[in-house]
C-alpha cells in the first residue's frame, strides 16, 4: 500500500479483515501516518481529527505494518514493490491545487489554498513562513477547504492556541493584519459545497463577524429542487438566510460570504491589488450565467480554493484531464484500457478529490473486492522482513508504527506545559530523529 492516509488505512483494514491470509505494509512519504488528517484538516477541527482514533486501532494490528519517510518514485519504484508483494495499491490522495485560468492569477499575493493549508498544518516540505501582509483577503470557492482557509485567516492566533499549531504558524498568524475576509461563490447558497457543520463553525468565534448580503439570497426551480432533495442543502440555506437578515454586530474582524460572484480577474501589476468579479444570475436549473456587471474588490491577497488535484505517479498511467489514475473498480488500466496486473488504486487518486473522508471506505471496499478476486492461487513466499533489509541497504531512514508512538508522545510532551493536547513537530529531520531514537 502506497499512502498511509485514511484511504490507505481503510483499504488495509478491509484487507486485514478478509478471509484471506494476508499481511499489509503501508509505505508513507511522510515520517508520520494519517495523511490528510494530519496535513489537510484545519487544526481547529478536533471532531474530524478524532477519526485518528479509529485509524490508530487499524495500525495497531499485527498484520499491518507502517513504513514511513519513504518517497515512492525516489526511494522505491514499482518494480521493487512487485518483487516483494503480490499486489500494490496506490492511495496517494490529492494535495496540489487545481488551476484557475483567469488573468492575474499568477501575481504575487495570489495563492493556492492547498499550499496555505500545508503551511498552517505544519507540513515539513513547505516553507516555515507565509506572507500574511494583507488587511483584506479574497477566498475563491465555497467548499469546506475554502471555509477552513477563511476561518484560519479571520480568527486570532490566540484562538488557535488550544490546537496543535506549531510555533512558527502561531507567530505568523499573530502578526497578520487581516481585518476582512471575503469568500466568493459563483453560484447561490443552494449550490454551495460546504457542509452545515463547517458553515456554522464560522460563527463560533467571538472575534469574527459573519456577514451575508440579502441580495445574494436567491433561488430558482433548480435551487428549490436541491433544497427539497437534500437535508444538508436545506440546513445550509436556512443558516445563510438567517445570517442575511440579522443585525450586524461589532466583532473586530469580518468574514463576508458573497454568492453570485464569478472571479474574472486578479488585479495588479507587480502584486495583487484587487479582485474583479462578474455578477451572475440563475438560469432556472441551478446553473448561472454572467450578467456583464462587474465589481472590483479592494483586496491585497487572493486564495483559490477551487479543488485539489492528484499528482502523477512514476511508472503508473495517469489521466491529466481528470487528475486520476485510469481504473476499473480500482484495477489500474494502461493506455490501451487493459488491466495492469497486480496494481490498484483507492481514494482520491482513484475517483478524484470529492466527498468527505468517510466516503473513501466505499472506494476501498470496491478495490479490495477486486484485488481479492484477482489474487494469485499461489502467493509469494519469503521473509516478510526482506523489505526492511532492502530499505536499510539503500540507506533509507524509514520510520515505523513504533516510531510514531515515540513522536506522538514527544509532541504531547511539548504541549503539556501549555495545557495543549500536543504541539506538532514540523521539521522532517526532527520527526525522523525522534521516531528512530
Amino acid at each position: 500500500m502506497v499512502g498511509a492516509g485514511p484511504a490507505g488505512i481503510y483499504a488495509a483494514d478491509i484487507l486485514d479483515k478478509s478471509d484471506v491470509q494476508v499481511s499489509v505494509d503501508l509505505f508513507e512519504r511522510m515520517p508520520a501516518p494519517f495523511g490528510l488528517i494530519r496535513y489537510g484538516v484545519a487544526p481547529d477541527h478536533p471532531r474530524i481529527k478524532g477519526i485518528v482514533t479509529a485509524l490508530h486501532k487499524v495500525l495497531d494490528r499485527p498484520g499491518i505494518r507502517l513504513l514511513g519517510n519513504i518517497d515512492y518514485g525516489t526511494d522505491i519504484k514499482l518494480d521493487d514493490l512487485r518483487e516483494f508483494y503480490d499486489a500494490v495499491i496506490f492511495a496517494t490522495g490529492a494535495m496540489s491545487d487545481r488551476a484557475l485560468d483567469i488573468p492575474g492569477i499568477e501575481l504575487p499575493g495570489s495563492h493556492g489554498a492547498a499550499d496555505f493549508v500545508s503551511w498552517y498544518d505544519g507540513h515539513p516540505d513547505v516553507p516555515r513562513t507565509w506572507p500574511l501582509e494583507a488587511t483584506s483577503v479574497a477566498v475563491l470557492g465555497v467548499g469546506n477547504v475554502a471555509l477552513d482557509v477563511a476561518r484560519i485567516l479571520a480568527k486570532t492566533a490566540d484562538e488557535l492556541l488550544t490546537t496543535d499549531i506549531p510555533p512558527n504558524v502561531y507567530e505568523g498568524l499573530k502578526a497578520s493584519p487581516v481585518t476582512d475576509v471575503h469568500v466568493f461563490g459563483r453560484r447561490g447558497p443552494a449550490q454551495a459545497k460546504f457542509t452545515p457543520m463547517e458553515l456554522r463553525e464560522l460563527d463560533h468565534s467571538p472575534n469574527v463577524e459573519v456577514i451575508v448580503y440579502p441580495e445574494d439570497i436567491e433561488f430558482d426551480e433548480g435551487s428549490m429542487a436541491a433544497i427539497r432533495g437534500s437535508k444538508q442543502v436545506d440546513m445550509v440555506v436556512k443558516t445563510v438566510q438567517e445570517w442575511a437578515i440579522r443585525d450586524q454586530g461589532d466583532r473586530p474582524k469580518r468574514l463576508h460570504l458573497h454568492f453570485f460572484h464569478s472571479p474574472a480577474e486578479v488585479l495588479g501589476t507587480d502584486r495583487v491589488t484587487g479582485l474583479r468579479t462578474e455578477r451572475t444570475e440563475l438560469t432556472g436549473d441551478g446553473n448561472v450565467r454572467g450578467t456583464g456587471e462587474f465589481h472590483d474588490w479592494d483586496v491585497q491577497a487572493v486564495y483559490r480554493a477551487v479543488g485539489y488535484l492528484s499528482s502523477p505517479l512514476p511508472e503508473v498511467p495517469f489521466d491529466h484531464n481528470t487528475g486520476t489514475v485510469p481504473n476499473d473498480g480500482g484495477r489500474v488500466l494502461d493506455i490501451d484500457g487493459d488491466q495492469v496486473p497486480g496494481v490498484y488504486v483507492t481514494g482520491w487518486i482513484k475517483r478524484g478529490p470529492v466527498g468527505l473522508i468517510g466516503h473513501t471506505k466505499g472506494d476501498a471496499a470496491e478495490t479490495i473486492a477486486n484485488l481479492l478476486a484477482d489474487a494469485p492461487a499461489e502467493p509469494k513466499e519469503g521473509d516478510p522482513d526482506a523489505i526492511l533489509g532492502f530499505l536499510e541497504e539503500r540507506g533509507i531512514p524509514f520510520t515505523t508504527w513504533e516510531g510514531w508512538g515515540k513522536l506522538d508522545a514527544h509532541e504531547r510532551s511539548l504541549g503539556e506545559p501549555h495545557g495543549r493536547e500536543r504541539v506538532k513537530v514540523v521539521e522532517r529531520d526532527e520527526m525522523v530523529r525522534v521516531s528512530r531514537d
